[in-house]
C-alpha cells in the first residue's frame, strides 16, 4: 500500500466483504429460525444460497414475507415480557413475604434490586 487512496480502496472492499458475509450469515440463521417453511424447503434455499449467494441471498430476501409466524410470536413474547412493572413485581414480592416463602432480609434485599432496575 504506497499511499492514502490504496488503503481507502483496501478498505472499500473489507467492508463489503464484510457486509455480504453478514448478509450471507443472516439469510442462513433467517432459513433455521423459520416455523413456516418445511424441511425441503429449507434445504432448496439453502442449496440455492449456497450454489448462487449473492443471487441466492437477494431473491431469498425479496420473496420472504414482511412477518412470518414466528415473528409474531416472537413480538408477542417481547411485548408480555415487557408489561411486567416494578409495581407488579413488588406486589408479588410482598406476596411471597406475607406468605412466608421470603425473610425480611431477603424482602428488603430483593426489593432493593427492583426499585433499583427500574
Amino acid at each position: 500500500m504506497n499511499n492514502l487512496g490504496d488503503f481507502l480502496i483496501a478498505m472499500t472492499y473489507f467492508f463489503f466483504w464484510l457486509i455480504a458475509i453478514w448478509i450471507f450469515v443472516a439469510v442462513f440463521t433467517d432459513i433455521f429460525r423459520r416455523d413456516d417453511l418445511s424441511g425441503g424447503m429449507k434445504a432448496v434455499w439453502i442449496l440455492g444460497v449456497i450454489i448462487l449467494p449473492l443471487l441466492g441471498c437477494l431473491i431469498y430476501i425479496v420473496t420472504r414475507p414482511k412477518v412470518t409466524a414466528t415473528d409474531v410470536r416472537t413480538l408477542t413474547m417481547a411485548s408480555a415480557a415487557s408489561k411486567v412493572s416494578t409495581a407488579d413485581e413488588l406486589q408479588k414480592l410482598a406476596d411471597l413475604k406475607q406468605a412466608g416463602v421470603v425473610s425480611d432480609a431477603e424482602y428488603e434485599n430483593l426489593k432493593a434490586k427492583i426499585v433499583a432496575s427500574a
